[in-house]
């Protein structure tokens, strides 16, 4: 228990020297490591643990010291939240068995002399560890501590959702998201691909609502299995894999993924159009094309995949007028999928400024590339307005030349003005926003 401790506070220590958090980190430090399953699952759940309640833990510390956290040394403050997070939420860690391997790597760490200070304000959280009862409650404040998210991300999700919701989302985006699977239908059918993940003892059920989209709650280390590796299925949310559905690739079409990497709606339309489609996933960045041709190979999916590592800013010449189905799935600030990536609440309001911007240079060469009568998808894994309709409207008003098609999701929402928002608390998929346009002839 005490290795994976360890191994959490290096993840966490390096993140925030970089002031990120990084799965590949993660992944490389349990690696070098060289913990065995059951620690590496305790480490991550650790890791993930501090990372999603850090404002509450330290709400919690800062109430039990007799200091400001301010004055705490940062890696023993990181400590002090590893340990707060086991006594609050790690039911089947003993309070005395926490407290003592805090204690063991305060000495271990060169921080002998911290020893009872550090005992001292993790006894006193272990005797009340639950959430205080001045954080009850659905203000904006209370919201924004007890469920670790700024109060400027509460407060903008308050005007788009009512309290409860609100609530719904943000404790949400503190649970584990479930792997969400998308069978290739080109190499097994739904059925097969259960059977192969239960003789792999990956327990998954299917979607309610999408075809062909499973969910696994606790998949393990799935890439190591004979089913991933026979490409026998590829990781996508349901929203994102319906993105691609609403579009209606079909065969023949030429198809531009604009901004593709890594590869999940390259990977969708190639195979929600039977194979027949000819793909062209593009991406300014070559390093992260590599992990999308790996993907396409491993589906079986090279033949009718071409990455190209371009600027979609600046779409190659040859490309105009060119495509039957353009995706336009944009960079956006991701407070969508904050359950998947805890580093998003990081961000700030500023952060986003320039990204309208972006999204509407974005989109305005992904329609230079269709052909009149062609499709254009445009998606983000977001639910701001700025980044969404305003950016849709801007576009449309620039560009009477494009009309919005309606088109309904298998949840029974219809969009409005070729437009949908998806919810993780409605649809149970990401919060991710769809629009659907239309080149006129």
């Amino acid at each position: 228990m005490g290795s994976a401790r360890r191994a959490a506070l290096t993840v966490l220590e390096r993140c925030r020297r970089a002031g990120a958090w990084s799965d590949a980190l993660l992944g490389s430090v349990l690696e070098q490591e060289g913990l065995n399953p059951r620690d590496r699952g305790l480490a991550t759940a650790i890791c993930y643990g501090v990372q999603q309640n850090r404002l509450l833990l330290d709400y919690v510390l800062a109430s039990r010291s007799d200091r400001p956290l301010g004055r705490v040394e940062p890696k023993l403050l990181d400590l002090l939240r590893v340990s707060a997070c086991q006594l609050m939420f790690f039911e089947k860690i003993p309070p005395s068995a926490a407290v003592n391997e805090a204690v063991k790597l305060c000495r271990e760490l060169g921080y002998a002399r911290a020893a009872g200070y550090v005992n001292a304000v993790l006894r006193r959280v272990a005797a009340a560890p639950g959430i205080p009862p001045e954080l009850a409650g659905q203000g904006a404040e209370q919201l924004s501590i007890r469920t670790s998210h700024p109060l400027w991300l509460v407060e903008e999700l308050f005007s788009y959702l009512d309290p409860a919701e609100a609530e719904a989302l943000l404790e949400g985006n503190n649970r584990p998201a479930p792997l969400c699977m998308q069978t290739n239908i080109l190499r097994a059918d739904t059925p097969a691909l259960l059977e192969a993940l239960r003789g792999e003892g990956i327990a998954a059920e299917k979607n309610p609502v999408l075809p062909d989209c499973l969910t696994a709650s606790s998949p393990g280390d799935f890439m190591k299995g004979a089913a991933f590796r026979d490409g026998l299925f590829y990781v996508q949310d349901a929203g994102a894999a319906f993105a691609v559905r609403a579009a209606e690739p079909s065969p023949g079409q030429r198809i531009l993924d604009l901004c593709a990497a890594p590869g999940g709606k390259s990977f969708a339309a190639a195979i929600r159009s039977g194979g027949g489609a000819e793909i062209t996933a593009c991406d300014k960045h070559a390093n992260k094309l590599r992990r999308l041709d790996a993907g396409a190979e491993r589906l079986g999916l090279s033949e009718r995949i071409t990455s190209v590592a371009a600027d979609g800013r600046e779409p190659l010449a040859e490309w105009e007028g060119a495509f039957d189905l353009v995706l336009a799935d944009v960079p956006c600030s991701g407070l969508g999928v904050i359950r998947k990536k805890p580093d998003v609440r990081e961000k700030k309001p500023e952060d986003f400024l320039r990204l309208p911007g972006l999204q509407l240079s974005l989109l305005e060469n992904a329609g230079r590339c269709l052909r009149p009568g062609g499709t254009l998808l445009y998606s983000t894994c977001t639910f701001r307005r700025e980044e969404n309709g305003d950016v849709v409207g801007a576009f449309l008003e620039r560009n009477p030349g494009f009309a919005p098609v309606d088109f309904a999701s298998p949840w029974g929402d219809l969009s409005e003005s070729g437009m949908l928002q998806l919810w993780t608390t409605r649809q149970g998929t990401d919060c991710f926003f769809i629009a659907k346009l239309r080149k006129l002839p």
